[in-house]
Order: structure tokens, then C-alpha cells, then sequence
């Protein structure tokens, strides 16, 4: 990796605050240098907005690949996450910087927090603009605090003394077990779901099933207010094409879809309950339009994030950092 220096001062950042439905965006004045050399300048700035506002876009960072986009990470001060238990499939640039989801471009991505039924959770999700398509893709957010406010006190209070629950099952739909675990031996997974207290098991025919139980409610691990961090409605088999779920359910039996959730004691998930619950982070969405260059930096843990369905090429890079065991997250 490129070196870069300690953090500089070089006079503030132009900022352009929040306009109802948008995000705060950070404008680097500064024409010298690279865009690890340019972040580190501001470095304590854009960590100060991050905590403020949850999530901020860099500008003016000028980001022209995958090894730069590593670089400024290091250089806010950033540890970079290598992704296990992925949920879909993704490009690998170099370790732990990623393609953004294999997503179809017609299909938007539902808000989710990166992660949050893994153990261990990255703090910061990076999402860096190497090419804009013609039409839409951008990178939304949605602040998990407004959201749990914003749901109905009955539901959020069967999930904070439930939690959620999250099944799946790897087969050839989806994400492979090899490459969500990031190996091919089998004991190397059983290892790993003993440790992150994952239930699993494996089918006769080869495909591994693996159950976790997940707090749904947390206390932010630096502010300390209460947010919805949680995949419940993303992760939610409702959430499937009504006849790609009806194909699955056929071939392989309702209990083996990709993945499903439901409250923490196995209870169903009522289609109303995701319906509010996606329609709180609707109304919670913002979103800039990206620009090449750009660098979103993301509080996980606050902040959902989703993308925008698109048309025209486009490449965003992708890193978590900060690995993070979040305190009462992980349920027996």
C-alpha cells in the first residue's frame, strides 16, 4: 500500500449541509496529491461528520481504483474487514476491497445493514464511485435510530425481547458455502459457526444449513441511542420474487429456501410487519446522485444503506472496516 502521511491541517472542508432526502457531502478543496494524500488532510473532519450525521460523501477525492480506495481507507484510519458469510455474490479486487453486489441493474437492493447477522460486524461500509452509470444506481441511506422511531411500538417491542432469526441454505441459488466462508474444507466452517454461535448442519446431498439468533435492538456503540440493526424484512423470503419463491419452494421443500427469517423464537414474520417495517425505512432514504471520484463513508451500525435500480455501466468499490463485536448482539 501507498504510504500516507499523519493527519494534516489544511483549513476545513466545503460542506454541503442535508437537504430533506439527501446527504451531507464533504467538498476536498486540495488538487495535489492522490485521494489517499487528500483524505488523510481531513482525516479527523470526516470521522467528526460521519459521527455526526451517519453517513457523509467525500468529493474531490478524485478515487481511480480499487488500490486507491484501500489506501483511503488506511488513511482515515480505517481497518480494512475481509467478508465472511456474504449474501451475495461479489468480485474480489484485492483482499478485502470488493464489486459491489451481483445485483441485477433492474432490480433495486432493499436497505440492509452490511453484516448485521455476523458476529462480528463492520463499523464503516465504503462504497467508492469508479464509474457512474447513465441513469439511477445511486447509494442510499437511512438512519436505523429515525427508523426505530418510527415503527410501531408493539413490533419493536417483540423484537427487542425476541430478537430475529435468520436461516440459510447454500446451494447452487445464491452464494456457494466456499465462497460466503471465504474456504473450501468444511471443518474450517465448522470451526467458524461454533465461534460466531451459528446452528449448522450439513444435507445429504452436500448443501450446508446454518440458523443464528440475533439481537434486533442495540445500543449504538458510540452514542449509545437505540437503533433497528437488524435484516429481518431484507432477509424475509416475502422479499423473493413470488415465483422464483414458488420455483425454490417446489423443487426444494419450504424448509430449504436461500435464505428466510423470522422472529428469534422461530415464529413467522407476518407480511404486514415487513411491509411497515420497509416503509419506515422509505420515508427514512436519502440519497446523492454519485459523481466519479466519490467516496461514501457509512456508519454500519447507524445507517441501512440500498441501491437504486440503474441503467449504463457502473462500478462502485466496496470495503467494511472496523471489525466490531457489538454487546448483547449475538443470542443463544
Amino acid at each position: 500500500m501507498t504510504s500516507v502521511p499523519a493527519e494534516t491541517s489544511s483549513g476545513a472542508l466545503d460542506v454541503t449541509p442535508a437537504a430533506p432526502g439527501r446527504l451531507t457531502v464533504l467538498h476536498v478543496r486540495e488538487t495535489d496529491g492522490d485521494a489517499p494524500r487528500r483524505a488523510a488532510a481531513h482525516r479527523a473532519e470526516v470521522l467528526r461528520s460521519v459521527a455526526e450525521h451517519g453517513a457523509v460523501l467525500l468529493r474531490g477525492l478524485g478515487l481511480q481504483s480499487p488500490a486507491a480506495m484501500a489506501d483511503t481507507a488506511v488513511a482515515l484510519g480505517i481497518e480494512p474487514m475481509v467478508e465472511r458469510e456474504r449474501f451475495s455474490p461479489r468480485r474480489e479486487y484485492q483482499r478485502a476491497v470488493y464489486s459491489s453486489s451481483e445485483w441485477p441493474s433492474d432490480e433495486p437492493i432493499c436497505m440492509h445493514h452490511e453484516l448485521s447477522y455476523a458476529a462480528e460486524v463492520p463499523a464503516f461500509a465504503l462504497f467508492g464511485a469508479l464509474a457512474v452509470p447513465r441513469e439511477g444506481g445511486a447509494t442510499a441511506v437511512a438512519d436505523s435510530q429515525e427508523v426505530l422511531y418510527a415503527l410501531p411500538d408493539d413490533l419493536v417491542a417483540r423484537f427487542t425481547r425476541l430478537g430475529w432469526q435468520l436461516t440459510r441454505t447454500y446451494r447452487e441459488v445464491g452464494v456457494a458455502w466456499s465462497e460466503a466462508f471465504g474456504t473450501d474444507d468444511p471443518q474450517d466452517v465448522d470451526a467458524y459457526c461454533r465461534h460466531a454461535l451459528i446452528d449448522h448442519e450439513w444435507l445429504p446431498d452436500g448443501a450446508l444449513r446454518t440458523r443464528q439468533r440475533r439481537a434486533a435492538v442495540l445500543s449504538h456503540p458510540g452514542n449509545g441511542r437505540p437503533v433497528w440493526f437488524n435484516q429481518a424484512a431484507f432477509l424475509n423470503e416475502l422479499t423473493l420474487d413470488p415465483m422464483v419463491r414458488a420455483y425454490l419452494t417446489d423443487v426444494y421443500g419450504p424448509d430449504s429456501l436461500p435464505f428466510h427469517t423470522t422472529y428469534g423464537d422461530g415464529t413467522p414474520i407476518p407480511a404486514a410487519a415487513v411491509d411497515v417495517i420497509n416503509e419506515a425505512y422509505r420515508a427514512a432514504t436519502r440519497s446523492e446522485p454519485w459523481q466519479v471520484g466519490d467516496l461514501l463513508l457509512v456508519d454500519n451500525v447507524r445507517m441501512a444503506h440500498s441501491r437504486e435500480a440503474y441503467e449504463g455501466d457502473r462500478e462502485i468499490a466496496v470495503m467494511f472496516g472496523n471489525p466490531t463485536q457489538l454487546a448483547g448482539h449475538v443470542l443463544p
